[in-house]
């Protein structure tokens, strides 16, 4: 950060996101007009998994909770700027690439894929974290 900027960081909450229950993480940063949003998976309000083996409904879940905190952020789903992907199985791309679609149109945002991630629980098959920068949206 150079001097004479603001940085201040402030956490941003959402309804229906649950914060990480170890205290260790925070779900949303943001920090002048960068927001940072930690890896989204599909867990129910209980903390269970939602739609195990289903990669296209856990990808469903995630971007709705990624859609949620940038709502509360002040931005849009078009203000994102990057997004990665981890999937326990690269054969879970086509459902991340279907499920996004529901969420973004014209030029995507940059996007890394990565298969082959090992989570600490077997049920979840997708992990998506985003930046994004306010006010962005060409829309």
């Amino acid at each position: 950060m150079r001097s004479g900027t603001s940085g201040k960081r402030r956490r941003v909450t959402a309804p229906g996101v649950s914060e990480p229950g170890n205290g260790l993480s925070s779900n949303c940063f943001v920090v002048d007009d960068l927001v940072v949003i930690n890896g989204m998976t599909a867990r129910t309000s209980e903390g269970k998994p939602a739609a195990p083996g289903d990669a296209y409904t856990q990808a469903v879940i995630a971007f709705e909770r990624i859609k949620a905190l940038m709502e509360a952020a002040g931005g849009t789903m078009g203000d994102i700027v990057k997004l990665n992907c981890y999937l326990t199985d690269i054969r879970h791309r086509d459902g991340f690439v279907q499920a996004r679609r529901k969420f973004f149109t014209g030029d995507f945002p940059p996007c890394v894929v990565l298969g082959g991630v090992v989570f600490t629980d077997a049920d979840l098959l997708i992990e998506i974290d985003a930046w994004a920068v306010l006010g962005s949206d060409p829309a």
